[in-house]
């Protein structure tokens, strides 16, 4: 068969195989900057190959995977794809953190209706400059170019993370007791979770265009940021200020405040017989959130599953740990914040004023 006939026809359907190639030449660079001790192969093999550390004692590893669901979708609007990559890898970073463990390495899919080798290098040099902040490798990943799936323009981000803790670090419900405390590490914004309803209130409701101020909500007064900055703010790692803590032997759970708000997320960390009070006077919810509130029409117990609210992990801590965990916290330059305790009863959150 002709091979030029065939990768015409290829390209006919929707496929550039050329151009595939193009954007994989400039990622080989970018996961070359990735490569941390134990990575043992290169970018276009099968499969990635990583040697674990020597000198454990038990070790476990622990996974995960997620996406950036449609803040995709203002990346598109913006134009700029950069910085949804580093979102991913903090993201997933997160997740495994909340066990205890530390990240090795990291694979992402890329998926498009028609590949454009910029975008696609941008998506992928966020990823590595996530992997380089959290310290991990970029290990492999995928790149698939399906047309009539996925629409032109329109982009698929998933990461897939793996790290690993000791097996008597492991983090987790079957640490935790009534009488520990909550304590909350701020957010950068809406992290991401959320997008679908906020991108109804701003684009939709509101009417504003990307590079437009967002109005302040009723009653602040403050400078408020354009869109673009408000919507592509990062998700935040919390592996630098948490590092510290995790022979901490009072750090007994954390949950990462994702999908689900603080009433998902944070009985997730909470065995049978243990629910978590929270006093809402403990932080101030950013004028970003309380507009989404106010334009969207969207009440108090609906906004705590969507959004974050200002509190992007939360740890839960034992009351005699509860101060030094704040002092390595307000140390490490990301000041905790005593959200409340935990209580006998049904696993879930109670929401005090005070």
């Amino acid at each position: 068969m002709n091979a030029t006939l065939t990768e015409d026809a290829y390209r006919a359907a929707g496929v550039d195989i050329d151009a595939q190639d193009r954007a994989l030449a400039s990622v080989k660079e970018l996961v070359r900057s990735t490569v941390v001790p134990g990575v043992l192969s290169e970018l276009g093999g099968f499969g990635g190959l990583f040697a674990l550390p020597a000198g454990l004692r038990d070790p476990v590893l622990v996974a995960s995977a997620d996406g950036v669901g449609t803040k995709l979708m203002v990346a598109k609007v913006a134009g700029d794809y950069s910085t949804v990559g580093h979102d991913l890898v903090n993201h997933c970073v997160n997740d495994i953190l909340v066990q205890g463990a530390r990240p090795l390495f990291f694979l992402d899919y890329v998926g498009a209706g028609v590949l454009e080798p910029r975008h696609v290098v941008s998506l992928v040099a966020g990823v590595a400059a996530g992997c380089r902040e959290n310290g991990c490798a970029l290990l492999g990943g995928e790149t698939a170019e399906m047309p009539g799936f996925y629409q032109p323009g329109d982009y698929e981000l998933v990461g897939f993370i793996v790290g690993l803790v000791e097996r008597h670090r492991i983090l987790g419900p079957q640490r935790v007791k009534v009488g520990d405390r909550l304590v909350g590490l701020a957010s950068a914004g809406l992290h991401t979770n959320g997008y679908s309803l906020a991108r109804r209130v701003v684009f939709d409701q509101l009417g504003l265009g990307i590079d437009d101020p967002l109005p302040a909500p009723s009653g602040d007064s403050g400078a408020m940021p354009t869109v673009r900055a408000a919507l592509l703010a990062p998700h935040r790692s919390y592996l630098e200020p948490l590092l510290g803590l995790l022979e901490q032997p009072g750090l007994h759970a954390m949950a990462h405040v994702t999908g689900g708000g603080l009433t998902d997320n944070v009985p997730r960390s909470l065995p049978p017989g243990c629910r978590a009070r929270i006093s809402t006077s403990a932080w101030e919810v950013p004028p970003l959130f309380r507009l989404l509130g106010e334009r969207g029409s969207v009440g108090d117990d609906e906004m705590r599953r969507v959004f974050n609210l200002g509190i992007g992990m939360v740890l839960l801590v034992a009351a005699d740990a509860h101060d030094e965990v704040l002092a390595h916290l307000a140390h490490s330059g990301a000041p905790g914040i005593a959200l409340g305790e935990v209580v006998a009863g049904d696993p879930g959150v109670d929401y005090l004023p005070s």
